[in-house]
């Protein structure tokens, strides 16, 4: 008998890599993808991916998409609140465990697991102490799409932000930061790849700054 998850999805490059290594165990049955948005941007949060096409990726995808809708300031106690609520009700259904992108961060890990824990259920990371230049090449080897939405400023110049996500944008990242962003020195999103049906139009719109820090780049549905 499968185990029943629901991935937690970013609609980024490591969500991808991750769903796409647990489409391959047939132990697994995904039943959704969970998603947080942020209300008043209607955009994925962190990753500042417009709402339109968060949808057009789980459609592609071909799988449920449940989207938890925070506040612009929300507090941890908001955003645990309302994922909890949630995932109490797939736990009803029968979901036993929620699966991340997660690589090596001890901290998020335990975090996540904890909060797991009080509700019963665990979690799953398929790509965990992995090494971040071999996920990295394998997205790429598989022909996964990828642009870069967000660029941490302090970390990683702006110019990078609105570029794709290949051998040239890896060969030029500075030695300290992580070829997968996993520090959040960027973020991305998934437009093709081994896990769509089809690949998700867009139109590249302007890169902005935010709280002087930020590089976000706008990404039209096409």
């Amino acid at each position: 008998m499968s185990e029943i998850i629901i991935f937690s999805w970013s609609g980024g490059k490591d969500s991808a890599l991750a769903l796409h290594s647990l489409r391959n165990n047939k132990d697994l049955e995904i039943v959704a993808l969970l998603t947080t948005v942020t209300a008043n941007y209607d955009r994925i949060s962190m990753h500042g991916v417009r709402r339109e096409l968060l949808e057009k990726q789980a459609k592609s995808i071909g799988l449920p998409l449940k989207k938890v809708v925070i506040s612009k300031n929300s507090s941890n106690d908001e955003y645990e609140e309302k994922i909890k609520a949630l995932l109490l009700r797939y736990k009803d259904e029968g979901v036993t465990s929620v699966a991340f992108g997660d690589i090596f961060l001890e901290d998020l890990k335990k975090y996540r697991e904890e909060n797991l824990a009080k509700i019963g259920m665990k979690g799953i990371f398929p790509l965990w102490k992995q090494e971040s230049y071999i996920l990295a090449r394998k997205f790429i080897d598989l022909k996964f799409k990828a642009i870069i939405t967000c660029v941490d400023g302090k970390q990683l110049d702006g110019k990078f932000c609105g570029r794709l996500f290949d051998d040239s944008f890896l060969s030029e990242l500075p030695k300290n930061v992580d070829c997968c962003g996993e520090n959040g020195e960027f973020h991305s999103f998934v437009y093709g790849g081994p896990i769509f049906q089809k690949e998700i139009l867009f139109i590249k719109g302007e890169i902005v700054l935010r709280d002087n820090q930020f590089h976000f780049c706008d990404l039209i549905k096409g």
